[in-house]
């Protein structure tokens, strides 16, 4: 495994490159150990587990010592993986949000609709078919359900607005926050001496800007250390980040809304719109992109981006 695929935080906390869609730098894997005891927040797909394997026998974790997968939603970026990988970690449980637990004990609905979205060649090669866990070693938490790892108290908060499926974990021990996709996408390769840049991510299918507005401002309140978001690593300036992000989502939906009526064209519009936002709020921190490294960085999120916001609208539409 190389070196940057690893990444140790002075919190203790450990990132692990789930190498999701074969890219460094998509989506980490966090790892907390403590006593013995070890706990994975987010697994990528099931081409991730090979490189999650790797990532505890480099940090020296017997496979017997996980105790707890712990996916904060049930999208394939997250979770696809989790059970291939749990075939290979005898002790652990998968914990879940209450709405997720029966795509994980039977994920047949889960891949469809990601094929739906993404095509029958996306999903062989960057995705793969999630393999069932069995309902016993499927644990479920409710809000502000407690699990102990070693010393460690770990709190479960549901969080929802990127999906309505979707917790945060709290390491209330270290005052630290794991966010899978709440507390936006910030990639390592976006940091600069202002420090990180984050943007919402309003994927499909239950993207709601109301709930995500609320579940930023429950975990800036919690005035964490640092949060860890799936889209990359750890995050210290919340304050300043949780301000970017309400903007940002009030940027998402005015440009929605701007193309309500747009028919047949509106994804397409919505993306448009939705990058030449994205390219002015990264010059305004201080990045430049050419064109090449937009599309390679930051291509897949745009495109998921406007679907989901198109769905939204769909969805306010129909009234529900």
């Amino acid at each position: 495994m190389a070196i940057q695929d690893i990444t140790d935080y002075p919190s203790g906390v450990t990132a692990i490159d789930a190498h999701f869609a074969g890219r460094p730098g998509q989506v980490a894997s966090h790892l907390l150990v403590d006593s013995g005891e070890a706990a994975l927040v987010d697994v990528g797909s099931n081409f991730s587990v090979p490189h999650l394997l790797q990532g505890l026998e480099a940090k020296g974790v017997m496979r017997e010592a996980v105790r707890y997968l712990c996916v904060t939603h049930v999208h394939l970026d997250h979770a696809g993986g989790a059970g291939e990988l749990m075939r290979h970690l005898p002790s652990a449980n998968l914990v879940v949000h209450p709405r997720s637990a029966r795509h994980m004990i039977d994920p047949t609905a889960l891949f469809e609709g990601a094929r739906s979205v993404f095509g029958d060649e996306v999903m062989a090669t960057h995705y793969g078919e999630p393999v069932p866990v069995p309902e016993e070693r499927v644990h479920i938490v409710n809000d502000g359900d407690r699990l102990p790892l070693g010393r460690r108290s770990l709190r479960f908060l549901d969080t929802p607005g990127h999906a309505n499926h979707h917790y945060s974990m709290v390491d209330e021990t270290n005052a630290l926050v794991f966010a899978g996709d709440t507390f936006g996408v910030a990639y390592r390769s976006l940091i600069n001496a202002r420090g990180a840049f984050v943007f919402p991510s309003t994927a499909p299918v239950h993207f709601d800007p109301e709930e995500a507005h609320r579940s930023v401002d429950r975990l800036r309140h919690l005035k964490p250390e640092a949060i860890y978001v799936a889209h990359y690593g750890e995050v210290t300036e919340i304050d300043r980040l949780a301000d970017d992000l309400h903007r940002g989502l009030d940027a998402h939906v005015a440009i929605a809304e701007r193309h309500a009526d747009a028919g047949d064209g509106q994804v397409r519009a919505i993306a448009a719109d939705l990058q030449e936002w994205l390219q002015e709020a990264l010059r305004a921190h201080g990045v430049e992109l050419s064109d090449a490294q937009f599309r390679e960085t930051l291509g897949l999120d745009l495109e998921l981006n406007a679907q989901g916001l198109a769905v939204w609208l769909m969805r306010r539409g129909a009234g529900r």
